[in-house]
């Protein structure tokens, strides 16, 4: 299976969205919301949760089967690389540069949308950063 980072970002949007209380943990399926919505593929759900736990983007405890995961919520680096991301014009800007590039890996997608949310700062504050 293909890493889709467009699936990337919306499940950490999701997860985000939990506001789970400090300490505990919630188990979640990737057959029901808020992991998936209708229309999703269960087997990409479980596959980029799987990836977030291994790139350190999510706070998870463990897993039930294939189906569950056990999360705290987002991780320091999830919320931070949510944050060079979330905002929708960034977001496509930056995977059509990745694209034009013809490749990427999650660092360099941070740097190139932190690089465009500092032209955005400069733009709308005169400050150069």
């Amino acid at each position: 299976m293909k890493r889709d980072m467009d699936m990337v970002r919306e499940l950490l949007l999701r997860i985000e969205e939990l506001h789970l209380p400090a300490g505990t943990a919630a188990f979640l399926s990737v057959t029901e919301e808020p992991l998936a919505l209708p229309g999703d593929d269960r087997d990409s759900i479980a596959y980029h949760m799987r990836l977030l736990m291994d790139a350190g983007f999510i706070d998870s405890t463990k897993t039930q089967g294939a189906d569950s995961f056990g999360l705290r919520g987002l991780s320091w680096r999830g919320h931070e690389f949510l944050d060079t991301i979330r905002d929708p014009e960034i977001w496509r800007q930056t995977k059509e540069a990745a694209t034009k590039a013809g490749g990427f890996t999650v660092d360099l997608l941070v740097d190139l949308a932190k690089g465009l949310i500092k032209t955005q700062i400069e733009k709308y504050t005169g400050v150069k950063l």
